[in-house]
């Protein structure tokens, strides 16, 4: 998954310890990598940017828009200095029909993970009790960009998908913006799959929710 940036041992590592779901949703807990100085670490996060200044938890978005990430308050300092990658299998999107909504699992065609591009932050809360320091709590929002190829049959906009060759510099905050930006842009060679709509309700955690009902779109 993470080509030459990790150590055999480290890969061993990050995949013991990721979260795995089949249907994750919004507010739920993810593995997210980031840089802790020069080391690559998954650590937990909750899907759904909780700055420490949001007073209203239900407002945490769990998408920004590639578009506004230097404009809006929400996003900026995170995209600057704290970026993040989301590991998954796949991500579903909805495609518009005249009497429902088709999911689809759009995935790499050699169902090899994606490395979703996120910003991420910390929310400190008050101590359980007096005297200890506040705890904080990771949490992350995926970056959106327009589709290309077969996700623009699907869907308008979906996560940006991050190459591994661009891991490190993706990460790293010394990164030139101009750089980060060009990571940002539509993925033509993704493919996708229908899947079966129990994925609409995310209490559906078995993993045949994630079985292709249709051939792949390529």
């Amino acid at each position: 998954m993470f080509g030459s940036l990790a150590t055999p041992a480290l890969e061993r590592q990050l995949r013991s310890e990721l979260l795995v779901s089949a249907n994750r949703a919004p507010r739920m807990p993810a593995s997210m990598l980031r840089l802790e100085g020069p080391r690559l670490r998954l650590v937990p996060a909750l899907w759904g940017l909780t700055p420490s200044w949001l007073e209203i938890m239900d407002h945490a978005p769990h998408v920004a828009r590639a578009e506004s990430l230097e404009t809006r308050r929400m996003f900026r300092e995170s995209f600057i200095s704290q970026r993040a990658l989301i590991p998954v299998g796949g991500v579903y999107v909805w495609k518009e029909q005249p009497r429902m909504k088709q999911p689809f699992l759009v995935t790499h065609p050699t169902r090899a993970p994606l490395l979703l591009a996120a910003l991420w932050t910390r929310h400190f809360s008050a101590p359980l009790m007096e005297g200890l320091p506040p705890e904080g709590r990771d949490s992350f929002a995926l970056i959106s960009v327009e589709c290309a190829g077969v996700t623009s049959r699907l869907t308008d906009r979906m996560p940006a998908v991050i190459a591994p060759h661009q891991v490190r510099d993706w990460l790293n905050a010394e990164t030139p913006l101009e750089t980060v930006r060009s990571m940002l842009t539509p993925n033509a060679s993704l493919a996708a799959f229908p899947v079966a709509r129990l994925v609409n309700d995310p209490e559906h955690q078995e993993w045949s929710v994630a079985h292709p009902t249709g051939p792949m779109l390529t």
